[in-house]
């Protein structure tokens, strides 16, 4: 008999009479701005999430962190003795800076909308309320179970990859939050990415002097956008985007400097290297003479690719999800997450496991309503399944 069979009336009973509060709680930590940058409202998300467990058979560590917002570590009482665990993790940042006026939340019969809804507060009641329903069946003694509620996935996790690498080391497997695809998708592979800043320095003069060998920054800098466009091969899913550039102080003036921020994603770990290389063959190639540039790599994460652990996590989840009526699919997703920081350990691990939504990182960020439930159930059980079955990954 499947494990998770012998709990689901409970789980189902328990969450359905808790439908209610997850939303209240939702809208609550919805209303405290958590900005990357916004170290205040994320320290406020910590506490008030880690409040929400002050009743459950679990540890909370708020890690301080000096410039970024803290992090949130959630232990349920099995995990201290226990050789291996479970890790779940969700991040509390949002891309909306702390003056936007984006800083509501509303709903209709069908949908709920605000910042981070879907990308991922959502995710993370998700992943609360589950723990709340093993609470209930006193399973959080029995299933060693780590929660990492990271502060700085939307810039990269700089200031959190090593804590989540950490637990991903001592986890049989582990299970991302971020929001489900439209069509009830769950993500077993992403690709990599690398974002690089280029800076450019020319020489500045009036432009009514300019000769064919003017050291226009600029000029330099439009040289190599084309080159940098010209990598894009879309058979091998490698994408190039130079996505933001400024430079000069006006038409009058030889431009003294550009700055271009740009974004590669890859699917085969083989290509970044290759990618890597022509960064700095294009970087150090000079067109225009009396300019030079500079590289800053800003971010990267190496892919998520669909091994034989994920999929056999998904296929867990999946015969769970179909039980239920509510099958879901397998995706392999463009965008990145912490969940290819886990993968990279070589442990099984499986995202997109939050509720259901869309146009994330925009004013229109919308959660369907019903999914929020569902979902909840879903990895509920998943945990219990995956974690009796886990001797065989």
């Amino acid at each position: 008999m499947k494990k998770y069979l012998t709990y689901l009336e409970d789980i189902e009973s328990f969450l359905i009479s808790k439908n209610p509060d997850m939303f209240a709680f939702l809208e609550e930590i919805i209303k405290i701005q958590s900005g990357s940058y916004n170290k205040a409202g994320i320290d406020r998300t910590a506490s008030t999430i880690a409040h929400a467990f002050q009743t459950l058979d679990v540890s909370t560590e708020i890690i301080e962190q000096r410039l970024q917002g803290n992090n949130l570590v959630v232990r349920s009482s099995a995990q201290p003795s226990a050789p291996k665990q479970v890790l779940l993790v969700g991040h509390m940042d949002t891309v909306f800076p702390e003056d936007t006026d984006f800083n509501w939340y509303k709903a209709d019969n069908d949908k709920c909308y605000g910042p981070g809804v879907v990308d991922m507060k959502g995710g993370l009641v998700v992943g609360i309320y589950a723990l709340k329903a093993l609470d209930t069946l006193g399973l959080l003694k029995k299933i060693p179970i780590t929660f990492v509620f990271n502060s700085d996935e939307e810039i990269g996790s700089r200031g959190s990859v090593e804590l989540i690498q950490k637990e991903a080391n001592s986890s049989v497997f582990a299970m991302v939050l971020e929001a489900g695809g439209l069509d009830n998708e769950i993500v077993t592979g992403r690709k990599g990415n690398l974002t690089i800043e280029l800076h450019i320095e020319g020489k500045a003069g009036h432009a009514a002097f300019a000769s064919k060998d003017k050291p226009s920054a600029i000029l330099e800098m439009a040289h190599k956008i084309i080159e940098f466009e010209s990598l894009n091969d879309f058979s091998k899913g490698i994408t190039i985007n130079v996505g933001k550039i400024d430079g000069g102080i006006g038409s009058n003036t030889i431009a003294e400097f550009s700055n271009a921020q740009v974004d590669f994603r890859f699917v085969d770990p083989s290509d970044l290297k290759v990618l890597e290389e022509k960064v700095f063959e294009i970087a150090n190639s000079v067109v225009v003479p009396g300019t030079q540039c500079r590289v800053d790599v800003i971010t990267g994460r190496p892919p998520m690719q669909q091994s034989p652990g994920n999929r056999k996590l998904f296929e867990i989840t999946a015969d769970i999800a179909k039980g239920m009526q509510y099958p879901v699919k397998e995706q392999f997703r463009f965008g990145v997450s912490d969940a290819n920081f886990i993968a990279d350990l070589n442990v099984p691990v499986i995202d997109g496991l939050g509720p259901i939504g869309a146009r994330d990182h925009s004013r229109d960020e919308y959660m369907i309503k019903d999914s929020l439930l569902q979902r909840t159930i879903l990895l509920t059980c998943s945990i219990i399944e995956c974690w009796d079955r886990s001797d065989s990954f």
